[in-house]
């Protein structure tokens, strides 16, 4: 069973860093003000306002940043302020063994899937597939925030992922399958094959969502996992949104849904809210659920956070 972090509580400290891509000053000030205004205390890594092009600093300034949070005792919690690129680049400079002496509430989507899987492979820490620090303002739906405080700020379990109303769960293969979720962004699990950080689909429960790629690209990601032995590996699966992702000759999500994931004949679920959509359910990494695409449910079976 993976470790649960310590519980986030009001009042608690929140590590802001900047792990992939820069963002702009104004964006991450305006986002730090929400947190303050929620009551929260706030530490700034050295780097979150860094910006080398690409990236937020080198690669081993911004893994130190995240090291620094977790020898915090102070910090609860340690929140990206984005994705874009650039997470794969700190994992060789990090500490595991320390990280799991020190475990703390990391949460993210899109790039950090990479850094959330790792943890949870390599220090045995539970992560959050939820939200940044760019989704702490007045525009972001509540349902967000209610999924984030509970899987972070409750120790709820049973606890089902629902989706917002009006946006149905969809199952696709039924089934009734157990066990540790692992995935998120599509191009980033592609982009960990065959490195030493490559995600261990082992019966697992596999989620997957993607953002702005023509369908055919989807294609070929899933096929390159397919021939990666991903999906014979895993004991089910679960499709969130492909935000912006355009028909390709004739080919849309749906048909390729159909036509490529319903043959594998592993249990089924798509239309997951989460990560790139509007809404954004938190999917905790590395923790127990079942996926019961006969009773269309999707249940995190353990606590997530511990006090």
């Amino acid at each position: 069973m993976a470790m649960r972090p310590p519980i986030l509580l009001p009042g608690d400290t929140i590590g802001i860093v900047t792990l992939g891509s820069p963002l702009e000053a104004s964006v991450i000030n305006a986002r730090i003000q929400t947190l303050l205004n929620m009551g929260f205390k706030v530490v700034l890594g050295q780097s979150v306002y860094a910006n080398n092009g690409l990236l937020a600093g080198t690669d081993q300034e911004r893994a130190d940043d995240l090291m620094n949070m977790f020898e915090n005792n102070e910090v609860k919690m340690i929140l990206a302020t984005r994705g874009g690129v650039g997470v794969f680049g700190i994992l060789p400079y990090l500490d595991y063994e320390t990280i799991r002496l020190h475990p703390k509430i990391v949460t993210g989507y899109s790039d950090m899937t990479i850094l959330l899987n790792a943890l949870y492979q390599y220090a045995n820490l539970i992560t959050f597939h939820s939200l940044m620090l760019i989704d702490f303002q007045l525009a972001t739906p509540p349902y967000n925030f209610d999924q984030f405080f509970a899987a972070t700020s409750t120790l709820m379990s049973p606890r089902p992922i629902l989706n917002p109303p009006g946006v149905p769960l969809v199952s696709r293969v039924p089934g009734s399958v157990s066990g540790p979720i692992v995935g998120g962004n599509l191009a980033s699990f592609v982009d960990n094959l065959g490195t030493p950080f490559e995600i261990d689909t082992l019966n697992k429960i596999l989620f997957l969502e993607e953002i702005h790629d023509p369908i055919n690209t989807v294609y070929r990601y899933m096929n390159h996992l397919k021939l990666a032995g991903k999906f014979d590996d895993c004991i089910g699966i679960i499709l969130g949104e492909c935000t912006n992702c355009l028909i390709s000759h004739g080919t849309s999500y749906e048909d390729l849904i159909n036509e490529f994931i319903v043959p594998l004949g592993k249990p089924l679920m798509t239309n997951l809210a989460t990560a790139h959509g509007t809404y954004k359910a938190a999917i905790p990494i590395g923790a127990t659920v079942n996926l019961n695409t006969i009773n269309n449910t999707l249940t995190v079976l353990e606590p997530t956070v511990r006090m």
